[in-house]
């Protein structure tokens, strides 16, 4: 393998001499992906920049409302614009398209990934793929918490099938465990109540209007909620069911990027939204079928006690700014661009956006928020081969990963969209269930079950 070689480039006047190249992927299971960093002490924002290969006619442009804080990271996947060769060059220009920022160039693919050792400051070398978080140097004893290199699945490499035959068909997405009851979010705008089996798996609820699942409306009863997504507060159920939409499947061309609210308490066999929070306009566009595909909730107690940073201030996170909400941020995935974004939801029905984070995925199709370990897991179906990661609030006050993880050894590459973690009063000689939902129902079963160690 030759190694890549650092560009010079022209000095610039901060802030645009704080962001730079800092990883590089060409192939493998996220490919033609372009990572910067903020090395700076200040936010920049870079909208409109742009992002080029060696052809002068390419050109992929950030996102409006783009910004990168002090020491962050922001990848993106530039595959649509154009491809990373095994000969190439990743170039950076300002929204001119003519000012050079920063270039690298190689000349043979990522094995799997070109960074930067330090980040920021050093030269390109080889490495493991981390793609929205510090990069690789030798540093963290690879693997396992405190690393970034993928591991093998913390848990036992069984995995059984945990619903009937045939019971849900395709598109079953969201899951969330909360006690005995499994919540299942499905695409054709339904909402599981699910109960154990008997026999470690799930089958629907039968009282109460739930044997089919019930149908989902947005507020005022119209509409088909692409629901992807699926989560409850500290509250409870009691304090309603809360569902991740990308669009309304009676307009299915447009985005609308939304988290619902809905009262689970009737026997009616359709929910309507009793709030609705469109966070559509303040996001990047994505394609109508590439929106939010996950939802979870982490209390304020828990991110104040970690440090966390509230991004809409630059200082730590303070819950009492925000008046009456949750008691907790909501965290969302977007499919298309695998950023995470955290919203404090008000009950007067604003909201304030408080986190952006890179996944370093592709793309994201469920989060989950585990207590017992404080930490968020963040899952990529089939087009990540099924990895998973873990994050968690670093020193700097934001989610950085902790952990890679790769699919148990028993599990195909299918298309799982939604993962649960159960509670730790399920802990039993240190393992506790975990549970996928494979949106393919994959010979005739959407549910599977697994194991984490607590």
């Amino acid at each position: 393998m030759v190694a890549g070689t650092l560009v010079a480039t022209p000095a610039h006047a901060a802030p645009a001499d704080d962001i730079r190249i800092n990883e590089v992927v060409t192939t493998g299971d996220v490919n033609d992906s372009i990572e910067l960093y903020n090395k700076g002490t200040g936010t920049v924002d870079i909208s409109g920049w742009i992002l080029k290969d060696d052809n002068k006619s390419s050109k992929y442009k950030i996102a409006s409302g783009t910004s990168l804080a002090p020491g962050g990271f922001r990848a993106f996947d530039v595959h649509d614009a154009f491809g990373l060769g095994s000969d190439d060059q990743a170039r950076l220009y300002l929204a001119d398209g003519s000012t050079l920022v920063d270039s690298f160039s190689w000349d043979d693919h990522s094995d799997p990934s070109w960074s930067r050792c330090p980040d920021g400051t050093g030269a390109f070398g080889e490495a493991e793929l981390t793609l929205g978080a510090a990069n690789d140097c030798g540093t963290s004893g690879g693997g396992g918490e405190g690393g970034t290199s993928p591991v093998a699945w913390p848990g036992s490499g069984s995995v059984a099938t945990a619903d009937a035959s045939n019971v849900f068909g395709s598109d079953l997405s969201g899951l969330y465990q909360e006690g005995g009851v499994l919540w299942g979010a499905q695409n054709s705008g339904t909402l599981w109540r699910l109960l154990p089996n008997g026999s470690g798996g799930w089958k629907p609820d039968t009282a109460n209007g739930w044997t089919t699942g019930k149908k989902l409306r947005f507020p005022g009863g119209s509409g088909t909620p692409d629901s992807e997504g699926v989560t409850v507060t500290g509250a409870g159920a009691a304090g309603g069911v809360f569902v991740a939409s990308e669009r309304n499947g009676d307009s299915s061309g447009t985005s609308r990027l939304s988290v619902l609210r809905y009262d689970v308490s009737g026997t009616s066999t359709t929910l309507t939204a009793t709030k609705e929070w469109n966070l559509t306009s303040g996001l990047p566009s994505v394609g109508s079928n590439l929106g939010f595909e996950a939802v979870t909730w982490v209390p304020d107690t828990t991110l104040t006690a970690a440090g966390f940073k509230d991004e809409s201030t630059g200082a730590a996170y303070d819950p009492n700014r925000y008046g009456t909400h949750s008691g907790g941020v909501f965290f969302v995935g977007v499919e298309g661009t695998g950023m995470i974004y955290g919203y404090v939801l008000q009950d007067a029905g604003t909201f304030t956006r408080v986190a952006s984070v890179s996944s370093g995925m592709a793309g994201v199709m469920e989060l989950q928020w585990e207590p017992q370990a404080s930490r968020l897991w963040v899952v990529c179906d089939d087009t990540c081969g099924g990895r998973h990661r873990t994050m968690r609030v670093d020193a700097s006050g934001v989610f950085a990963t902790t952990a890679v993880y790769n699919r148990p050894s028993g599990m195909a590459d299918i298309n799982n969209e939604g993962f649960s973690v159960a509670p730790a009063a399920e802990c039993v000689s240190g393992s506790k269930p975990v549970y996928w939902a494979d949106d393919s129902n994959t010979s005739g079963h959407a549910l599977r079950r697994g194991t984490i160690t607590c």
